[in-house]
């Protein structure tokens, strides 16, 4: 009951969000090519938005963009120059350019790099950005992507060779032909292999001062940082409600069945608001639980907020699987506090049982969510007023199908039950409780010179008389049980002669003594 409150009652209370609480370098290129994706901070969009046009001349006279074309064309008086795209020698009066294997301008627009706070003509300008090839090859790339670039090369490339093939045969040829001639043969030494390799590394450099920037940043771990806090908050509250309304749940239940027969609706809802209020002071009366499962929610909700953002880095979190990631934490917690910590000093098997339950039931609520998922897809989730109760309907019946089966599978199988026994015979701290109570009740008898084999006897006493209550038939034979235990123990009677005529007098009252 409670994982259904929760889960399907109380899950507004936390609020999931498509690829996580945290802006993450993969996210945020995200945005535009996925409808759901958003900035997560208001800030970091802020920011993209103020990055400025692109400036090529800004990128293209940087100072070390001009300092390592310097070196390349002393590298190549030297004769010791091989071109970057083709891998074959340059002549001393080729002409090179330094192409940037990452465009400036992609750089510029990139909102991961936005988001890691670098500047882009610095990532632009360095030595693994810059690759020096031939003016004819580099000036053909433009500002195109690689890969789009090497699939027009590759497709132009019949077309190309045809043409090689013309010009070569002609006896003499113009100057407009000769430079013509010139940069087709250029292009027909590009290495596509090479230049995928040179790019691919050009790329992983770049990641590699985005990633190490951002993500060791004081920006990144305080977002981290507020989201898990937010998200503790939220599932702590969420699993402390859920146990207040647990409680509700159980004394109205309790009032409604302790109504006799043919009361009125008024009657039902007097007593709904009866268990409703005792409900409250129950949960009050046990403010320790509830602090405790707001600490359990608290741990679960941000250790799903944590992995969530980690998940995030690589890839992108769904909003449900944000949801199963939650809910799989929440029920690890609870499990591993069983497990871990044993706070009703329960045996070992017991302990995994319980463990199991947990963990059983917790998956259930997935499989419920997941079966509301697919609804949500339906025509039938798009009507109005009904898709939803639809929906929620929906994944609350197969999750509590699916968590009943399995607890009465657990509690009535007789092949778990010998699993649990046996668990239960194995030696631990908590087996030998029975141990420990004998001998704390020597050593209470000796401190207060109690006779044990008096209240051993006493106490056989009451076995005995609850032994024949548990086994009386009829309401005679139980009253007859009562009256004579009364009787026995000395206890005296709270009313005088017959019962029904002592009651049928206003005047009278019972008295316990």
């Amino acid at each position: 009951m409670q994982s259904l409150i929760t889960s399907f009652g109380l899950d507004f209370l936390v609020h999931d969000q498509h690829g996580g609480d945290v802006d993450t370098i993969h996210n945020v290129r995200e945005i535009g090519k996925d409808p759901n994706m958003r900035y997560k901070n208001a800030q970091n969009q802020a920011d993209y938005s103020n990055r400025g046009e692109y400036n090529a001349y800004e990128y293209h006279q940087d100072p070390r963009y001009i300092a390592i074309n310097r070196k390349v064309s002393e590298s190549k008086k030297n004769g010791t120059f091989t071109d970057a795209y083709t891998g074959q020698p340059v002549a001393q009066n080729a002409n090179i350019d330094l192409d940037h294997a990452i465009a400036a301008k992609e750089i510029h627009d990139d909102q991961g790099r936005v988001l890691a706070g670098l500047n882009g003509t610095d990532l632009a300008n360095c030595e693994d950005n810059l690759k020096p090839t031939d003016r004819s090859i580099n000036r053909s790339m433009q500002n195109k992507d690689m890969e789009d670039y090497l699939q027009k090369w590759e497709s132009g490339r019949p077309q190309r060779q045809s043409r090689i093939s013309e010009l070569k045969l002609k006896g003499s040829l113009s100057d407009k032909e000769r430079k013509e001639l010139d940069k087709l043969e250029k292009l027909e030494q590009i290495d596509p292999d090479k230049m995928r390799a040179e790019n691919k590394k050009a790329r992983a450099a770049y990641e590699v001062k985005l990633a190490k920037n951002y993500y060791t940043s004081p920006k990144f771990l305080k977002n981290t940082a507020v989201a898990a806090g937010r998200r503790g908050a939220e599932m702590g509250m969420r699993q402390a409600m859920g146990f207040v309304f647990v409680e509700i749940w159980k004394s109205s239940k309790e009032e409604i069945q302790a109504m006799p027969p043919g009361k009125d609706l008024k009657d039902m809802l007097k007593a709904v608001a009866n268990g409703v209020k005792k409900g409250v002071e129950y949960a009050k009366v046990k403010y320790k639980k509830i602090l405790s499962k707001f600490g359990e929610g608290f741990l679960s909700g941000a250790l799903a907020s944590l992995t969530t953002t980690i998940c995030n880095i690589f890839f992108t979190t769904a909003k449900n699987l944000v949801k199963f990631i939650r809910q799989i934490y929440a029920s690890v917690v609870e499990a591993g506090k069983v497990l871990l910590f044993n706070p009703n000093n329960l045996r070992f098997g017991d302990r995994i049982k319980t463990a199991t339950i947990i963990l059983a039931t917790g998956a259930s609520v997935l499989v419920g969510t997941a079966v509301g998922e697919m609804i949500g897809k339906t025509p039938i989730a798009a009507i109005p007023g009904v898709g939803t109760f639809v929906t929620a309907f929906c994944s609350s019946l197969v999750s509590g199908l699916i968590s009943c089966t399995l607890l009465i599978f657990l509690d009535r199988s007789k092949f778990m039950n010998k699993v649990i026994n046996a668990l239960n015979r194995i030696t631990s701290e908590v087996n030998n409780y029975k141990e420990i109570a004998d001998a704390l009740e020597r050593l209470a008898a000796k401190l207060e010179n109690l006779d044990i084999a008096k209240f051993r006897a006493e106490t056989e006493r009451y076995s005995q008389i609850a032994l024949k209550i548990g086994e009386a038939e009829t309401e005679e034979e139980l009253n007859d049980l009562l009256i004579s235990a009364y009787k026995v123990f000395g206890i005296k009677i709270p009313w005088e002669d017959d019962f029904d005529t002592f009651m049928g007098n206003k005047s009278n009252h019972l008295v316990f003594e």
